[in-house]
């Protein structure tokens, strides 16, 4: 038995690479597998508080509903709100966060690289006049997104480099966050 079968048997980095690679086996034979809808119902509060419920899901060509998550957002009273939970854009930055570090150990563990410790750290700009609508020109969200990340794996820094890389160019929340996304908007009154 090969070392990387063994890893495969045992898991890597906490993920069973066996089961991920039959995923990737069944989504080649069937692409419909690979479809998912993810959805959040949000309702205000008070002031900028407010509460989104994430529950079912459809993927796999089924739906799953045996879950339920409430996130709470608000605003720092500079902002006008009374601080009881992170703000929207700080959840982006959240995202982007959790989704490069799960992207990078999940392709690290189908690699066989074992990962001692991932940590890393967002800072986002933003200028409230774009909000304000006090200057057109300027925009309304993150005018620039600065990443740090550390990584402690069992591969070379070259090899760790390309697996930083490849986490950022396949994370869904760096495209979602890189590349604009049709939004379409209806509204029931």
């Amino acid at each position: 038995m090969s070392e990387l079968t063994a890893m495969n048997q045992n898991g890597v980095n906490g993920v069973n690479t066996e089961q991920l690679f039959e995923t990737v086996g069944l989504i080649k034979e069937d692409a419909e597998i690979a479809k998912f809808k993810f959805r959040n119902k949000n309702k205000w509060i008070d002031g900028g508080l407010n509460c989104s419920t994430i529950g079912g899901f459809y993927g796999a060509k089924q739906e799953f509903g045996d879950r339920e998550f409430e996130l709470y957002n608000d605003e720092p009273p500079v902002l006008l709100s009374n601080d009881k939970a992170p703000n929207p854009v700080e959840f982006i930055l959240h995202g982007m966060a959790g989704c490069i570090t799960t992207t990078l150990v999940f392709h690290a563990a189908a690699r066989g690289i074992e990962i001692e410790e991932v940590e890393t750290s967002f800072e986002g700009d933003i200028d409230l006049r774009g909000f304000l609508s006090m200057d057109k020109n300027i925009r309304k969200g993150y005018e620039e997104i600065r990443v740090n990340i550390d990584v402690k794996a069992n591969c070379s820094e070259e090899e760790t480099k390309e697996l930083v890389e490849f986490a950022k160019n396949h994370s869904p929340v760096f495209d979602i966050v890189q590349n604009p996304v049709p939004v379409k908007v209806n509204i029931n009154i």
